[in-house]
């Protein structure tokens, strides 16, 4: 019983718990099995205890108990003797007896001063069986008698009194009306809970230090709340999570569908202006941001961030939890794995590279016959199609599920999918800065006959599978949109798919596990989610639509959920408007664009800005001028965000080498060139305290008036969406499709992929293809030197000038700097 009452707990669907059993069967320890928001019996001893402390509305008075209070009038100064009426119905009659005033008494049917205490009663409530050697002349005439045993209820005894008001029969059905009362009254609370709440969020007290420490002696530094404690705060149940360690937990998506009348939260991204290759701090203030607004001025509020590739902790950057004291905690296993999502990406995409090239090999050695009963095997002596096959049958216009029955011509248009080699464009990845993998060559052992193709490898996070992942709605969606996955054309010209390769369920098996968010926190103790991780200048580079979706619903009405677009706003963010928004139907609230006095000098006509190198007297000194004529890149992202109609909030991330003269003009050329404000922050040296201001900036944003639109119509051909980006977005004079991309369109287009968005690769240093082009370049042409599609993820890809899927380790990566304590098993060195 008591494993029955514990499952009914944790049932979402379940408001409510009575309990009817043999009398011998209410223990303390199943009544007090029921959580007290579900006891609608009111029986178990926390809800016992909100009576006796008066509590009337936190509690649940037991429906016996309210019915024999109902039967009772004008108390207030009589006797009312309880006899055999213990257990938790007994203390709440006393207790509900005393408040109107009765004297109350208790007795047992065998205590020695029972007939006297009879005998001066005014009032009788019976709670047992009356034994056979209790006769009814103890009790005085004119005594009211209620009696709420079960025997006595079923009418097996009588006192033999005509004069005495005996209400046996009433108190059962009075009982059974409280209790519906009861669940009415849980049922409403309920509804209320499912309402927009402040959380009872225990924030974590922060200490900042000055000089502020390393990033990694800073987290470790604080303290983490236990994973599970952070949960149910804000407001997830215990079957709603799965823990990974103390730290972290998958958030599962049944959330959605219990919260799916529950309105949704204020929507803020994050973007930036264009970056040094040190990064301006997007993540930092994202962080920051959510700290103040949580922890400072007690508003509900979610970050949700992109999970980290190996390639930046272990290349250049060295990290993405944010920094200082605005970043993700424990910030190693941020970091470092994770839950693994990255390695089952990796898993998937690579199983379905296998398929392809091990399908070209069998098709090339085998003849139809022998190749279609490898397909189809005999299986304990039948043969049949699996599901996915049958779904390949229908696909080509043959309604037969005997494999016996097929033609000869059927039998080779289903065995043979007659790839083409050159068009393949499916390669494989792995998440390691491994340059030397961006051209390789595949089949050269013996094994292979002699298929030898030309192929590369991409970094793990420029899969379209975390594409997928970023952008699917549900398990069903991803597994949907896994199977449309092109990977490349028949020798007819028509796209072959991984469903076609038979292989949609089991690329949906490695990721049944990371379509679920990790749950994570700040340095504050305000609640994270980590997912998907897709580069924004291969990629859309932007975390996960299921994130946003399920923290919308958490931080309810009044709250806001901030999430990070990479790199500038020209990539980041337009991909965010364009691609995700399309995805998830979901409307951007306010844009917080992210600047730097560091990076505007450069944009301005500083000196090169190199990873590693120490940075020229231009960025330490005050240099207003420089600032000045930077902004002009600042000016160029504002006009971008406007032009989806989305207000825009500056966020100055201030360095300490800044001067009060630098910031106070950033701020005051924004607000001049349409910022609704310009805040400086300095949450990496204080903390969610050093974002107040911002957090206020966002939240009056919020409440402005909200024109979203997208920047194109995707019924408009694939090379005019790609014109209107360039122009509009980038500033270009035109573009120029290499006889390549123009090949690729063609055949997109033809193949019915025309009306999809674009998800442009472009280098991240410049509004252009030019990284050395700083501050707003001009008259230039677009090169567009390929065009790809991500058919399963959704858009068109082209690859503006010389960008690269696999990036390479600088001279000094960051490797040099990490270590392992052997001891203690501390990560060092990490940030």
């Amino acid at each position: 019983i008591v494993n029955e009452i514990l499952k009914l707990n944790e049932d979402p669907n379940v408001q409510g718990l009575a309990l009817d059993l043999p009398e011998s069967l209410y223990s303390s320890k199943v009544l007090n099995a029921v959580k007290p928001e579900k006891d609608v019996d009111g029986l178990s001893d926390v809800n016992l205890g909100r009576l006796v402390r008066g509590d009337a509305y936190d509690c649940l008075v037991p429906p016996t108990a309210c019915a024999v209070m109902e039967l009772l009038e004008d108390l207030g100064g009589k006797t009312v003797l309880l006899v055999g009426a213990g257990g938790a119905v007994g203390a709440a009659l006393q207790c509900m007896l005393q408040r109107e005033g009765a004297a109350t008494l208790s007795c047992r049917w065998k205590a020695p001063q029972l007939q006297t205490k009879l005998l001066h009663a005014d009032v009788v409530v019976v709670g047992s069986t009356k034994p056979d050697d209790v006769p009814g002349s103890w009790i005085k005439p004119g005594t009211t008698i209620i009696s709420y045993s079960r025997d006595l209820l079923s009418e097996k005894h009588s006192y033999g009194r005509q004069n005495n008001h005996a209400a046996e029969n009433a108190v059962g059905s009075l009982a059974i009306a409280m209790r519906m009362q009861n669940m009415v009254k849980n049922t409403e609370r309920w509804i209320q809970s499912q309402q927009y709440r402040k959380w009872d969020l225990r924030c974590l007290k922060l200490q900042p230090l000055s000089p502020v420490p390393s990033d990694i002696e800073i987290s470790r530094a604080q303290r983490p709340k236990a994973v599970d404690v952070l949960a149910k705060e804000i407001g997830l149940l215990t079957d709603e999570i799965e823990i990974y360690g103390q730290t972290k937990a998958k958030v599962r998506l049944s959330l959605l569908e219990r919260l799916k009348d529950q309105p949704d939260g204020k929507y803020v991204l994050v973007a930036g202006i264009t970056p040094t290759p040190l990064g301006e701090g997007k993540s930092t203030v994202t962080i920051g941001l959510v700290q103040a607004l949580t922890a400072h001025l007690n508003i509900n509020s979610f970050a949700c961030l992109r999970q980290p590739s190996q390639g930046p902790t272990f290349g250049v950057k060295g990290g993405a939890a944010g920094g200082g004291y605005a970043q993700v905690i424990p910030m190693e296993e941020f970091n470092l794995h994770l839950t693994g999502d990255i390695h089952a990406i990796t898993a998937a995409n690579n199983l379905l590279a296998a398929a392809i090239d091990a399908r070209i090999l069998h098709e090339n050695t085998q003849s139809d016959k022998a190749l279609y009963n490898r397909l189809v095997p005999v299986v304990n002596g039948a043969r049949g199609f699996s599901a996915i096959q049958l779904a390949r049958l229908r696909r080509l216009g043959i309604n037969k599920t005997d494999p016996g029955t097929l033609t000869e011509e059927e039998i080779s248009r289903f065995a043979r999918l007659d790839i083409d080699p050159s068009t393949i464009t499916w390669q494989r990845v792995v998440d390691t800065n491994d340059r030397f993998l961006r051209k390789i060559t595949v089949g050269q052992a013996n094994t292979e006959k002699g298929f030898v193709r030309q192929a590369q490898f991409d970094i793990a996070v420029a899969s379209e599978i975390m594409a997928i992942l970023a952008l699917a709605t549900s398990l069903q969606d991803m597994k949907e949109r896994l199977g449309k996955m092109v990977v490349a054309n028949d020798k007819k010209g028509e796209p072959i798919t991984a469903e076609d390769l038979g292989v949609t369920g089991a690329l949906a098996v490695l990721m049944k596990d990371a379509i679920k968010p990790t749950l994570m926190q700040t340095l504050e103790g305000t609640p994270v989610f980590v997912h998907a991780g897709p580069f924004a200048n291969i990629a859309h580079g932007n975390s996960s639509v299921l994130a946003d979706k399920i923290a919308l619903k958490l931080v309810g009405e009044k709250g806001f959920v901030v999430t990070e677009a990479g790199f500038g706003a020209d990539i980041g963010m337009e991909k965010f408007f364009n691609i995700k928004c399309r995805a998830s139907g979901l409307v951007p609230s306010v844009v917080v664009l992210v600047a730097t006095v560091r990076a505007l000098k450069m944009h301005g006509g500083g000196p090169n800005v190199t990873a590693g190198a120490p940075l020229k007297k231009e960025y330490t000194e005050e240099n207003l001028q420089l600032v000045a004529d930077g902004c002009c890149n600042l000016q160029k992202q504002i006009q971008i965000a406007q032009l989806f109609g989305v207000p825009v909030v500056v966020a100055l991330n201030v360095f300490k080498t800044d001067s009060p003269a630098e910031v106070d003009l950033v701020c005051k050329i924004a607000k001049q060139s349409g910022a609704f404000d310009a805040v400086p922050c300095n949450h990496w040296s204080a903390g969610g305290r050093g974002a107040v201001k911002l957090a206020q900036a966002v939240e009056k944003a919020a409440n402005q008036k909200n024109s979203f639109k997208y920047l194109y119509s995707l019924e408009l051909p694939i090379v005019e969406k790609i014109r209107i980006i360039a122009q509009k977005v980038y500033g270009a004079q035109d573009i120029e499709l290499s006889p390549a991309a123009q090949s690729q369109v063609d055949c997109y287009t033809r193949q019915g992929f025309g009306n999809l968005p674009i998800c442009m690769a472009k280098t991240h240093l410049s509004l252009s293809h030019q990284p050395e082009r700083k501050g707003v370049p001009t008259g230039f042409i677009l090169p567009i030197s390929d065009v790809r599609a991500s058919i399963g993820a959704g858009f068109i890809y082209p690859l503006v000038g010389t960008m690269s899927t696999m990036p390479g380790l600088p001279t000094r990566p960051c490797f040099y700097d990490i270590d392992l304590d052997p001891v203690t098993e501390q990560v060092k060195g990490l940030f």
